[in-house]
């Protein structure tokens, strides 16, 4: 009687231990900086309750449920993901859709829900659910993606609806990022340069139709003439600061005196002068404006040496990864992680026009906060498929064959 030996199951390596510490010192660092910029405006604000913790409590709470999702969905095998994909991009397009119809409106923009005192931000798993969309729609094409009729135009319809929904709200900011990390994606799955060039103009010009359709919709009323008057200073704030700096340029230029200030080794923690009620939102969109006075040019330089290498190792994991749905959605969610970096340090230095967007791991959001740590635990399941420990009967054969070829 002829028997089998089983074959053995392959066991799951272990998560990058890198990517795994350099997670958790963002977030901390990002929770020490929102305690300190945020304090001085907490315990003088009535609508704080007068606690300095306020800010720091309520991200110490995001933190806390980001960093059980992170460990929950690092142990999760991401190709369970690829399965899951449909559901949660739908229950996506539909958040988008209520927001615009029921959501709270700030500056102009319908961008949260207000459930619980609590502002859920619906357009952060957007960006995080399109990625992951993209990724499983492009490794089943494979090469058909290089097709235009077959393959790209598909995926670019779906990029269209996300970003015109983006953009309905308005929230320019969102929208580019999302455009330009579904282009990485899309670029990394293999597309035609072509047609990615081709569709540049075709995309911007849908923006500014979708900008002006979403004007229609707006409700705002009377603070509709305001909002556009909002977005517009940014543009001259960002061309001459100091033209207006007591009004559109205020942000802007508060923001480069703070970074000024620090000087080349800075005011010293929690020392930072613009954040007492001269720098807006210095716990949010100008969070690194403060980090560069508290801190100067050498501890800005870390951090930034220090976000940098967290970004490449994250990079490196997905090149590393054998199946291209981990590939392409490690790329997607590193590739958002900076592109969304550059833009909010690019703003408050006055490298691009301020768009509002909150700098990851490190800003106060809970939205964000969570979000990204459960892009930061698929990221880490996927590091665990480079990390899987050899088969004994694959170790005997690539010794067995060096032996042979030695001989």
């Amino acid at each position: 009687m002829k028997t089998t030996n089983p074959q053995p199951q392959t066991k799951r390596g272990t998560p990058d231990f890198q990517l795994l510490i350099l997670t958790l010192l963002l977030v901390g660092f990002g929770l020490i900086m929102v305690f300190s910029s945020s304090s001085s405006l907490a315990v003088f604000n009535e609508k704080f309750n007068y606690d300095p913790l306020y800010f720091t409590k309520r991200q110490g709470v995001f933190a806390a449920l980001g960093l059980l999702v992170m460990l929950v969905a690092m142990n999760i095998n991401y190709k369970i993901y690829k399965k899951l994909f449909i559901p949660v991009f739908f229950l996506t397009l539909i958040l988008l859709i209520l927001l615009i119809i029921i959501g709270s409106a700030t500056n102009g923009a319908r961008s949260w829900f207000n459930m619980f005192s609590l502002g859920i931000q619906p357009t952060e798993l957007a960006k995080i659910a399109t990625i992951v969309y993209l990724a499983a729609l492009i490794s089943k094409k494979g090469e058909r993606i290089r097709q235009w009729k077959g393959g790209f135009f598909p995926v670019l319809i779906i990029v269209g609806v996300v970003a015109g929904l983006i953009m309905l709200q308005p929230d320019l900011g969102s929208c580019f990022i999302l455009v330009a990390t579904c282009g990485l994606v899309i670029y990394a799955g293999g597309a035609s340069l072509k047609h990615i060039l081709g569709c540049i103009s075709l995309v911007v010009l849908g923006l500014v139709l979708t900008l002006g359709v979403g004007s229609l919709f707006d409700s705002s009323g009377p603070s509709d003439e305001a909002s556009k008057d909002y977005k517009v200073g940014r543009i001259e704030a960002f061309l001459d600061p100091f033209q207006d700096e007591s009004n559109t340029g205020y942000n802007l230029v508060q923001s480069l005196i703070a970074i000024g200030q620090g000087g080349i080794t800075g005011a010293g923690y929690g020392e930072s002068i613009q954040k007492l009620h001269y720098l807006p939102n210095p716990y949010n969109d100008f969070i690194f404006s403060v980090i560069g006075e508290e801190f100067g040019f050498i501890g800005t330089c870390l951090f930034l040496l220090v976000y940098l290498y967290f970004i490449l190792r994250g990079i490196i994991i997905a090149l590393r990864c054998s199946d291209p749905f981990g590939t392409l959605t490690g790329v997607g969610i590193m590739g958002l992680i900076a592109i969304q970096s550059f833009i909010n340090i690019g703003g408050v230095t006055n490298t691009i026009p301020i768009t509002g967007v909150t700098l990851p791991f490190i800003s106060y959001g809970g939205s964000s906060l969570l979000v990204m740590m459960l892009s930061m635990g698929i990221m880490l399941s996927i590091s665990r498929d480079s990390n899987r420990p050899v088969k004994e009967e694959q170790v005997k054969s690539v010794v067995k064959k060096d032996y042979r070829t030695s001989v």
